[in-house]
């Protein structure tokens, strides 16, 4: 037997509306895969081919990353 809707915990009220929301998707499951394909290709690949790590590239430890990420930060010139 269910318990009455104002004794169930909010968090799981909205965990179960949301479940029984996307068990009950036809078309919206494959816009939800069409829009998780994107972001992957977005977040991953742009960043594997476009976004360099040039820290890594330009100094040898992490030292030397450090000091470089805090003269960024704290010159007063840029």
């Amino acid at each position: 037997m269910q318990q009455p809707i104002e004794k169930v915990n909010p968090v799981v009220r909205v965990w179960r509306f949301y479940r029984d929301g996307f068990r009950a998707m036809t078309v919206g499951r494959y816009l939800w895969a069409l829009i998780l394909i994107k972001l992957f290709i977005i977040f991953f690949v742009f960043k594997l081919f476009f976004f360099p790590d040039l820290l890594k590239r330009d100094y040898d430890n992490d030292r030397d990353r450090a000091q470089a990420v805090r003269t960024a930060l704290t010159d007063e010139r840029r």
